[in-house]
């Protein structure tokens, strides 16, 4: 079987999906530029409220195509599930969508899937930080989708058509946030860019600050997994300030075991300290030539000494070491509405020089419709 980068297919092609073991998925993932950590092996085994299986295309006996399903049962209905396949699967969203989707529907009907959910990994428009800041400047702007500029890409234009004529249902509401993943992303580029070609793109608040942290001795150190304690506290102290619920720490436990099972350098925690204090932590995930930054906490007080940007410049530097392509900051919203609360978080963003990418979203393929409406009114009722 062969795990060499799949070359485009000549279709008309009969694909089959079938079962594939661990190690067959992590031996096509390595054999890829990247795909998004949620789609590694390891994952499947983080997510332990879900069932998870690796799904893989095949074209005669070649593995072209590969996938992290997870399963989550309705309530009340514990034999039907949804079949959920985040930021995949890794297959190629140029060619026939079709060809690729239909035989994982047939697969996941006969298995007791009531739906499928799932977001391509497919990118639609790209702004760059020049664009963003105008569009923030603009009171007459005020959501990144009414930009006049910005790249479009005809890729994802074209999957979504396709998916919308093969009867999927787009799930991605008006603030880009849908049922599990943000359909805006904002990311750093770092191809053939040096350490002062990425600095001197950020704006003077950022040079700034992480300057000032340096000046003002705050250290950053890589940390062990004996270091999440420290970690969670400051994260939960964190969440308790900007009104979210934090995970417990057996999840972030359970997250470095199993990703650094699978691989020593997919994950790293990253500590700011200040005369000995932890003032900042982030957390780092990495496949191949993308990294992200997953997680991050600060304390409120000595926020002056900027060890959350600190912290970001240690992650940056770190990943155009390893030779990455993009720097990833993940989930933002399409507002640039200043009156907007959600507007701070890409003005935090914006200012790392980069650029925000919108994609195809989420999307769902109802496979029993009787039990689909049930859970989607279930999912409405709690709020999702």
């Amino acid at each position: 079987m062969s795990y060499r980068e799949p070359a485009p297919l000549s279709l008309p092609v009969t694909l089959t999906v079938a079962p594939i073991s661990d190690a067959e998925h992590l031996a096509f993932v390595r054999a890829r530029r990247s795909v998004n950590f949620v789609q590694t092996p390891a994952w499947g085994r983080v997510k332990t409220e879900w069932r998870s299986e690796s799904l893989g295309w095949f074209d005669g006996g070649r593995l072209v195509g590969a996938g992290l399903v997870l399963h989550r049962p309705v309530p009340g209905l514990s034999r039907f599930t949804l079949a959920y396949v985040p930021w995949g699967p890794d297959i190629d969203w140029a060619g026939d969508v079709g060809a690729w989707l239909d035989p994982l529907a047939a697969y996941l009907k006969a298995r007791g899937a009531f739906a499928i959910r799932l977001c391509p990994p497919v990118r639609t428009h790209t702004w760059d930080a020049a664009q963003v800041k105008g569009g923030v400047a603009d009171p007459g702007v005020r959501r990144l989708t009414r930009l006049p500029d910005g790249h479009v890409d005809p890729t994802g234009a074209e999957v979504s058509r396709r998916l919308r004529a093969a009867g999927w249902l787009p799930q991605s509401p008006e603030d880009g946030f849908g049922a599990g993943q943000p359909q805006f992303t904002y990311e750093v580029p770092l191809v053939g860019r040096s350490e002062d070609d990425v600095l001197k793109a950020m704006n003077q608040q950022w040079r700034r600050n992480i300057k000032k942290a340096a000046k003002a001795g705050v250290e950053v150190t890589v940390g062990a997994a004996s270091d999440l304690a420290a970690f969670h506290e400051l994260y939960v102290h964190t969440a308790a300030r900007d009104g979210f619920t934090p995970r417990p720490l057996t999840y972030f436990e359970t997250m470095f075991a199993e990703l650094s099972a699978e691989d020593p350098g997919r994950i790293a925690l990253y500590l700011a300290r200040y005369e000995g204090e932890l003032v900042a932590a982030t957390i780092l995930v990495r496949v191949g030539g993308h990294a992200w930054y997953a997680y991050g906490a600060s304390s409120t007080a000595k926020r002056e000494v900027r060890g959350s940007n600190a912290c970001q410049w240690a992650m940056i530097r770190d990943t155009l070491a390893a030779g990455c392509d993009v720097y990833d900051l993940r989930g933002i919203t399409p507002t640039l509405d200043a009156a907007d609360p959600h507007v701070g978080l890409i003005r935090f963003k914006v200012g790392t020089g980069g650029r925000a990418v919108r994609y195809v979203g989420e999307w769902d393929l109802p496979l029993r419709p009787l039990v689909y409406r049930a859970f989607d009114l279930y999912m409405r009722r709690r709020g999702r």
